[in-house]
């Protein structure tokens, strides 16, 4: 039996890079979370205003057309509630700080330990039930 199960829970991925988005759906699939792709910043924040029922936003930083720290702060303002989750490859001094600032909730460092990420979405998600 797996571990978490998010049956009736919506997961917005904001992730340019395809590859990246197989990795997240492959490893949210056995979660039965209903996932959402967003392919930059401007459609995430299109398929939250569209889509009311989306739980958590596992938010790329780096996007073509809007990056993630401005989508995360456009996000913000219309859903303050609505937790969002970080994902990055730059590890550089400050970069927590200016992530948290842009709204975004916590973050991941790339590449993705798929654990600690289900364990981190798990967390918000039993604080939402």
């Amino acid at each position: 039996m797996d571990k978490y199960d998010f049956s009736g829970k919506k997961i917005l991925i904001a992730e340019d890079e395809y590859t990246n988005f197989l990795y997240l759906k492959a490893l949210l699939k056995k979660t039965n979370a209903d996932i959402v792709w967003a392919k930059n910043g401007v459609e995430a924040i299109e398929a939250v205003a569209n889509q009311p029922d989306i739980n958590i936003v596992l938010m790329d930083m780096m996007m073509p057309v809007m990056d993630g720290k401005t989508a995360a702060t456009e996000i913000k303002k219309v859903r303050p509630q609505l937790v969002i989750i970080a994902q990055t490859a730059i590890a550089l001094s400050g970069e927590r700080e200016e992530i948290i600032a842009a709204g975004c909730d916590n973050y991941v460092s790339k590449p993705i330990a798929g654990n600690l990420l289900l364990e981190m979405i798990n967390g918000y998600l039993t604080k939402i039930q």
